[in-house]
């Protein structure tokens, strides 16, 4: 799908023997979110990324929460990054670059995101929790991984100040939400034109 055409949507299913997930986005949404992980708190961080990046996200997601949450999260962002890529297409008109700073009372963060056709992730969040309700912090981590894998982008995530881990987290996701945004918009002066010396992303 030519990243130019009237919709920028795609859906992908995944299935292993540890998660079954389906996902559905459409690039230029209004921020509309149908989630069902089975970890409350990862849904709530699903839906900043909607919210914020204007991206409708349906995500339901089976896994095999009795071990616990690593396969479902991880998988979330492998699938997720697969749609995304699905989704963009060729990349012709692409803005490419996004960033957003967003702060949450007393806690700070940072994302940058590059439609580079290159995984690349480096993330720098010490969580003040190990947990946040049945949300283990070190998904987060996992989740961004499994995403930059198979969108092919190169993400920078910077937790720059926070107490609270769930402010902490919230911003991370909400942040990554507006850089997506930003990235993803396609720029009218650069119509039908790979951002990229190179000519090809």
């Amino acid at each position: 799908m030519s990243s130019t055409s009237t919709a920028r949507i795609a859906e992908v299913q995944r299935n292993t023997n540890e998660t079954k997930i389906r996902v559905r986005v459409n690039l230029d949404g209004t921020g509309q979110a149908k989630l069902a992980t089975g970890i409350g708190f990862f849904d709530h961080m699903l839906d900043q990324i909607a919210r914020h990046g204007l991206i409708d996200l349906e995500i339901e997601a089976e896994g095999d929460l009795h071990i616990d949450g690593h396969h479902t999260v991880e998988d979330v962002g492998i699938t997720l990054g697969q749609a995304v890529a699905q989704a963009v297409g060729d990349k012709k008109g692409l803005t490419r670059y996004g960033h957003s700073y967003v702060p949450l009372d007393e806690a700070l963060s940072r994302v940058v995101v590059d439609f580079s056709g290159r995984p690349g992730l480096a993330m720098d969040v010490t969580f003040t929790s190990g947990s946040i309700g049945a949300f283990d912090t070190q998904l987060a981590f996992e989740f961004f991984q499994g995403f930059v894998n198979h969108a092919l982008v190169s993400l920078h995530v910077d937790n720059l100040k926070g107490h609270n881990a769930h402010h902490q987290c919230e911003t991370i996701f909400k942040a990554f939400g507006r850089a997506l945004r930003m990235a993803l918009t396609l720029d009218p002066r650069s119509a039908g034109v790979i951002p990229s010396t190179k000519g090809s992303l």
